[in-house]
């Protein structure tokens, strides 16, 4: 059975350097295709790449892929203020000479005194969006994200497909009960039938044998159930084969449940027979369920 479900999650973890994190993606049914993408501050231009790997592996579901860093969120770097330096040396000169007019002998200041004047050495803030190997290989694992995403929702496929299977193996049984019963209850009801029909005409008038006929043949038409019965079976043959094939058959199944449950009504409606009618109750009950797991498939 190749059923993909709408239902499903998947995460991946990567890293380059110092710079972890951590992806994860999770997808409920949906009409179509809406994706939801939530991206730290400063990875926008990955959304494209997710956007076209996602919509390239999967058709159908309510999806949400979120990015979340771990380590390495950002990187000071020192970087020498230069301006501030000459201002530096230019104060430590000028004290020297201050002090040397009063008869102080001041220590030279060494480059490493320097550094350690506030402004001379400033740190500069680096985050990891900056970086084009970080964006490179994040981008580069949107395609095995989306393929892991869609092969968990191929396990939970699997899973959908042998139940709605069984379902429709349990319609396929209560199709043959149906058949049955409305066989024994026109058997056992066509000498009523005309009783009742012939104690209506005769109130009224000498019975007429074609007209008997006329209403007999009347009433067995209304109560008829083959060509529901029959339509059933050929929903359940459809059904099989939708989820033996290929490609995504959600909208296809979920027709046919309509079907399925409109040909079941009309068999209750027809019914005439507690039996039967039991019959029709509990197909209705099948197919409810049966249309429960037809929503989150693919």
């Amino acid at each position: 059975m190749t059923l993909i479900s709408m239902t499903g999650f998947a995460d991946l973890t990567g890293g380059v350097g110092d710079v972890t994190w951590v992806w994860e993606a999770r997808s409920v049914n949906g009409r179509g295709l809406d994706l939801r993408i939530r991206l730290p501050e400063g990875f926008e231009t990955v959304d494209a790449a997710v956007r076209a790997a996602m919509t390239g592996t999967l058709s159908r579901g309510s999806v949400t892929i979120g990015l979340r860093l771990l380590r390495g969120a950002s990187t000071a770097i020192p970087r020498l203020n230069e301006a501030a330096l000459e201002a530096a040396i230019q104060a430590a000169e000028t004290a020297s000479d201050v002090a040397a007019r009063l008869g102080l002998g001041l220590a030279p200041m060494s480059a490493a005194d320097l550094l350690t004047l506030r402004g001379v050495l400033e740190t500069e803030l680096v985050l990891p969006s900056q970086n084009a190997e970080v964006i490179a290989t994040l981008t580069a694992e949107t395609v095995a994200l989306a393929t892991r995403l869609r092969d968990a929702r191929a396990g939970e496929g699997a899973a959908l497909g042998r139940l709605i299977a069984a379902q429709l193996d349990r319609i396929a049984v209560l199709v043959e009960a149906a058949r049955i019963t409305a066989e024994a209850r026109a058997a056992r009801s066509g000498t009523l039938l005309r009783a009742r029909v012939e104690a209506v005409l005769a109130a009224t008038a000498a019975v007429d044998e074609a007209r008997l006929a006329q209403e007999l043949a009347l009433i067995a038409v209304k109560a008829d159930v083959t060509e529901e019965l029959d339509r059933l079976e050929a929903h359940v043959a459809a059904a099989r084969q939708l989820i033996a094939g290929e490609g995504p058959v959600g909208r296809k199944l979920d027709f046919l449940t309509q079907e399925f449950n409109r040909e079941a009504n009309t068999l209750c409606s027809k019914a005439g027979a507690s039996d039967l009618t039991a019959i029709g109750l509990e197909m209705k009950v099948v197919i409810d369920q049966m249309r429960e797991q037809v929503q989150n498939v693919e």
